[in-house]
């Protein structure tokens, strides 16, 4: 069983070697570009994965934070800080707009609590600007997320396709050295066949683990950006709730 493994193995990758070997100049130019292509898609996976996994991490981090206190400004005004979590840009952003309505600065310094104890309720017409602000940084943290994947969508789509064009090329030069010679043999037309395929077998290589990696990193991006939103419209209730005037409203149904 082994004696007959061995073989085997020795055979597949001597003929990966001997396909390499008898590859023409356009074949390895093609064979160039897919392994550049294949190292930008694997940096681009790796980077993406350790993003998201920090992400997830730091999201469930602050939202315990900011859930087991019903003061909304409370990790605002304590400068506490959770890098690497995308709702806290939006958190961010939201406080920052707030503050800014309530007191006219976002700078948190020593008599900050003091001013938003006694700072007015803002307007419902000043709080669609907070929400505004809120919009747009989940739009700018979406882009943030979503940026590089167009490289991952490119192996994905044209790595076969280049692989391909090795192949054809490939095997059109064997059959136009067939022509020339005048006559077809197996022993003459099997280099340059074998050195054709091997393109498409790299593009296969670079496409699939790419297919892989963006079909993960596209749905687990998307449910960022949903809890993006999700998260925004809460703390866009708790702010209504705690610093928004609402008696102009009132008074005009009554």
């Amino acid at each position: 069983m082994a004696a007959t493994l061995f073989p085997t193995i020795f055979l597949a990758s001597g003929g990966i070697l001997f396909a390499f070997d008898h590859s023409t100049l356009p074949g390895k130019l093609i064979l160039f570009t897919l392994f550049i292509a294949s190292i930008f898609s694997w940096s681009v996976m790796v980077t993406k994965f350790r993003l998201v996994r920090r992400a997830q991490t730091r999201r469930a981090q602050f939202l315990e934070s900011f859930r087991s206190d019903r003061q909304p400004l409370r990790i605002y005004t304590d400068r506490t800080r959770y890098d690497g979590a995308p709702v806290f840009a939006v958190y961010r952003a939201g406080c920052r707009e707030l503050t800014f309505q309530l007191l006219g600065s976002a700078e948190v310094d020593e008599t900050f609590r003091a001013r938003l104890d006694i700072a007015q309720r803002i307007s419902p017409a000043q709080m669609r600007v907070v929400t505004t602000a809120m919009e747009r940084a989940v739009g700018e943290t979406a882009l943030r997320l979503e940026s590089q994947m167009i490289l991952l969508a490119t192996a994905v789509s044209g790595a076969p396709f280049l692989g391909l064009l090795g192949t054809v090329w490939g095997v059109m030069d064997t059959f136009g050295d067939v022509a020339a010679a005048g006559s077809a043999n197996l022993a003459a037309m099997a280099p340059g066949v074998s050195a054709a395929l091997i393109t498409t077998v790299t593009g296969l290589l670079v496409a699939i683990p790419a297919m892989f990696g963006y079909n993960y990193l596209v749905t687990t991006i998307r449910a960022m950006i949903v809890g993006l939103d999700n998260f925004a419209a809460e703390l866009s209730s708790e702010f209504e709730h705690k610093y928004v005037d609402h008696g102009e409203r009132a008074k005009s149904w009554t």
